[in-house]
């Protein structure tokens, strides 16, 4: 939340079915751009809370008294539905898609960049946009009653196209760090991964733009780094210890090539997409699945990885939220199983631990509640043999 003067600042939430209230305090600050982050602790699991923000001891106006859900337990079986998509801006099309996602009834939202547009690395655009960006009364609807993750994708990283090399992609990270309420980011110091559970599933934000040329790779000294070594050894360490049935990788650029003269793509780096794929073979990692954005088209692919893997990955790509569709980037691919070049889409995730196996449904929803396409799977088609 960003403050529109300094000062203190209290957030008290409360069950809905009444107990003890928690009050925790903030302070805005101009050095902070007045961005607020609360860090919240104690609260149970899949319970819905009241809460509400005060300035010193007056509930804020513009900031009304809302309801929110806590994520279901790790420990216990579940249902939970999700909204992934890319590619948005402040136009009725993208509004549209976030009043959308809230009457979908989504319990959490997955966005994987170029959200917003930015296209610079100076600090004073990059706050500007962000601003512009959260002030769209849809969006600002949609995540006060739910949580949001984000990860970056070249255009809210500073440019068309970038890597790791962009001069003054500090900047992009300080106001990204700013507008973000995330838990964490990258390593404290550089690049913005994190990772969540949420229920059956646990979301691995992936940073495909900091580290991306700025060094050998760890998979082949030849050639040049996507992930990072740094984020590379976190990836493997939490997907070690992770217990949830499916796993999402998410990032904002494709997990394959796009077929164009870009070179922000997994294709550019498949070296380290084997190395990723030998890692999840060699120790047996179930429920695996990668997450795209970027392209202006929407797409499902499944990959033959028998021999590496154990199983058939699976990639899912949505995008836009906006109204640019680009036709030429849904090439022809050999494991492609459904694709749609239309705007204003997002992808609804519905994951049920309820069942054995448990089953994931994804569809491809726009702006009308139409579904443009249904792919559906169980844990077992994600299971080694």
């Amino acid at each position: 939340m960003r403050a529109q003067t300094s000062g203190e600042y209290v957030l008290q939430i409360t069950p809905e079915t009444g107990g003890e209230t928690i009050s925790v305090i903030a302070h805005a600050q101009p050095e902070h751009d007045l961005c607020l982050h609360w860090k919240i602790e104690g609260l149970a699991a899949d319970t819905r809370y009241r809460y509400r923000i005060l300035a010193g001891d007056r509930p804020l106006a513009a900031a009304k008294e809302q309801v929110l859900r806590t994520a279901p337990a790790v420990n216990r079986s579940s249902q939970v539905r999700l909204a992934i998509s890319s590619c948005a801006r402040e136009d009725a099309g993208s509004r549209a898609v976030w009043k959308r996602m809230a009457e979908e009834k989504v319990d959490a939202v997955i966005l994987i960049g170029d959200t917003p547009y930015i296209d610079s690395t100076d600090l004073a655009i990059q706050t500007r946009r962000h601003q512009e960006f959260a002030a769209v009364p849809e969006y600002q609807e949609l995540l006060r009653s739910r949580p949001c993750w984000w990860t970056w994708d070249d255009h809210d990283f500073g440019g068309n196209d970038t890597c790791g090399l962009l001069p003054g992609k500090e900047n992009s990270r300080l106001a990204y760090t700013r507008y973000r309420p995330q838990a964490s980011f990258g390593d404290g110091q550089e690049g913005i991964y994190t990772c969540f559970r949420y229920g059956p599933v646990e979301v691995f934000m992936l940073d495909a733009r900091w580290f991306s040329m700025t060094a050998a790779s760890y998979a082949s000294p030849t050639k040049p780094t996507l992930l990072g070594q740094k984020q590379w050894q976190w990836l493997q360490e939490k997907l070690l210890a992770s217990t949830a049935p499916f796993k999402l990788l998410a990032c904002g650029m494709i997990w394959d090539d796009k077929e164009n003269k870009e070179l922000d793509d997994w294709g550019t780096y498949v070296h380290e997409r084997k190395a990723l794929e030998k890692f999840i073979g060699d120790h047996q990692i179930p429920g695996v699945i990668y997450i795209g954005g970027d392209i202006h088209a929407s797409r499902v692919l499944k990959y033959p990885t028998q021999k590496t893997v154990g199983y058939d990955l699976i990639q899912f790509i949505a995008s836009p939220i906006h109204s640019s569709t680009i036709a030429a980037l849904n090439v022809y691919h050999p494991d492609l199983v459904r694709s749609a070049v239309e705007p204003h889409v997002f992808l609804i995730m519905d994951i049920d631990s309820n069942v054995t196996p448990p089953r994931l449904s994804a569809e491809l929803v726009n702006k009308d509640g139409e579904r443009v396409f249904t792919y559906q799977l169980s844990l077992s088609d994600l299971t080694p043999a």
